[in-house]
């Protein structure tokens, strides 16, 4: 258990340097937000803009929707519509965003090949 939890800490410093040292701008809600489009596209269930601002647990749908719109201004998002359909907006990773989580993969990667040790004394 102590090991599960070390990785995870790792990670997560690993993490916030990466922010911090970054020109990734985004705040961890809208990064809660892109993780939670990124995860249904991942699932070949792309998610409409309508299903995305419905995700009541990330803020309300005013707050979605300008987070979407910072997504989008921002490049990690774009808008497309299912054929046949151009009332259904759907949302999808730009190579912006496959960048952004390629990193993180890297991260996670160089995270797990590494041990971490506490110092003496925490």
């Amino acid at each position: 258990m102590e090991q599960l939890t070390n990785s995870y800490l790792r990670f997560a410093k690993l993490t916030s340097i990466f922010f911090r040292d970054s020109h990734v701008i985004l705040n961890p809600n809208q990064r809660a937000l892109l993780d939670a489009i990124a995860l249904a596209w991942h699932q070949d269930q792309p998610m409409s803009v309508r299903e995305a601002i419905s995700l009541k647990k990330l803020g309300s749908a005013a707050t979605l929707h300008k987070r979407l719109s910072i997504l989008r201004s921002e490049g990690y998002l774009e808008e497309y519509n299912t054929q046949g359909d151009k009332r259904t907006k759907l949302l999808g990773l730009t190579p912006k965003t496959l960048l952004y989580f390629e990193t993180l993969g890297a991260i996670l990667a160089l995270q797990q090949s590494s041990s971490f040790k506490r110092p003496s004394g925490t």
